[in-house]
């Protein structure tokens, strides 16, 4: 069994994945027994909250030394029983209501949708994401016919003028694409995520379904597109580094230093964008990260929570790897998507966003996600698009 997981965790996460390491990893997991789920029992003791409302924990043997030991040493770092207590003192179950689809998109009101119109001072638009690259992203096959008349069948065509008019032709294509993982630029909806069994506002994964998907909190439940402001933290350029190195995490007072330069201050119903750089590197290098990266560290969950954010967003598949937390793989995933409904915008290209926002010395825009509307998924490929 623990093979079989370890071998969907590699195709969920691309080639770059270590299958022996993700072995080892579950394995262990496995052997320790069952996890906590959320409005669970047994959450460990609560602790004290310290400067802003975070956690002033101290260490833990539940905190391994995988995650940037350098950068953790210092900082008030939430133990394992802290990140698991996340599941309820984070929860947005039942916030908007026990039938609520929608989870932090509901902090995105009219009001904050007006603001965000107000963001465009200078009318520039940049894409947020990668291009699909054919055939290592996307499966494709593409009919071409320069003349339909030619076409096997154009003789049966109903419209005469189909079979008649020898000046007119098409291409057309079909497409095949696995979005999550490491590589395409897409959105999470809540339901891509279970946790003991359970997803977003308390239903059973049991609503998904292998042939029809998820009739819970899937991709659909955003149909009418996510518009808010966008804020970009430049956590790289805070830092000083081209980009940072796989297994740095990302804390709130990188955040809150980034808001601090860049004169900009993440409020209710953003989204915000994190920069590592490793778009750079991609650029540079073609490079794809496997299972170690650079990412948003668990501390960072209840500075989302407080600021009430929408969306986040990365320029990797937002966890910093490894965790630092040896029975909670992905803290970021799993409480953002199960316990607080927080949409999340996997491996997005901020290059072209960080240096507009250079220039133009602006750090917020107007930023538009539109997901395809496939029923029943659990996320879409998305072209984020950011406007100053």
């Amino acid at each position: 069994m623990v093979l079989t997981l370890a071998r969907m965790w590699r195709s969920h996460c691309g080639d770059g994945l270590d299958l022996a390491a993700v072995v080892f990893v579950l394995a262990d997991q496995y052997r320790s027994g069952g996890a906590v789920g959320p409005r669970g029992g047994g959450l460990g003791e609560i602790m004290s909250k310290g400067r802003a409302g975070y956690s002033a924990c101290g260490a833990s043997n539940h905190v391994t030394g995988g995650v940037d030991a350098g950068m953790t040493a210092g900082r008030p770092m939430p133990t394992q029983d802290d990140v698991l207590g996340y599941f309820n003192t984070l929860s947005n179950w039942g916030r908007w209501g026990d039938d609520d689809e929608l989870g932090t998109l509901n902090h995105i009101t009219d009001d904050v949708r007006l603001a965000a119109a107000r963001a465009v001072r200078h009318g520039r638009s940049v894409s947020c994401a990668w291009e699909v690259a054919v055939p290592e992203d996307m499966e494709r096959s593409t009919t071409t016919c320069p003349c339909a008349a030619d076409m096997p069948g154009a003789e049966n065509m109903p419209v005469p003028g189909f079979r008649n008019d020898r000046r007119w032709g098409f291409s057309s294509e079909r497409l095949g694409v696995t979005f999550h993982g490491n590589t395409l630029t897409h959105v999470d909806s809540p339901c891509h995520i279970f946790w003991d069994g359970t997803m977003y506002n308390g239903r059973s994964h049991s609503q998904v379904d292998a042939v029809t998907g998820s009739a819970w909190a899937a991709v659909t439940a955003a149909a009418n597109g996510i518009i808010t402001r966008g804020v970009l933290l430049d956590i790289a350029s805070v830092r000083d580094v081209p980009w940072l190195e796989p297994g740095e995490g990302v804390f709130p007072d990188d955040l809150e230093e980034a808001e601090r330069r860049q004169g900009v201050r993440v409020r209710s119903g953003d989204a915000v964008l994190l920069r590592t750089g490793y778009g750079r590197v991609r650029h540079e290098t073609g490079a794809v990260s496997g299972f170690t990266q650079a990412g948003w560290h668990a501390s960072c969950l209840p500075w989302l929570h407080e600021r009430e954010v929408a969306l986040i967003g990365a320029d990797t598949p937002q966890d910093v790897q490894p965790s630092g937390y040896e029975d909670v793989l992905m803290p970021v995933h799993a409480v953002s998507l199960v316990a607080m409904g927080l949409w999340m915008l996997d491996n997005c290209d901020l290059e072209a966003c960080a240096t507009t926002a250079a220039e133009l010395g602006q750090w917020d825009f107007h930023l538009a996600v539109a997901p395809v509307r496939f029923a029943g998924t659990s996320g879409s490929p998305v072209n984020p698009i950011a406007t100053f």
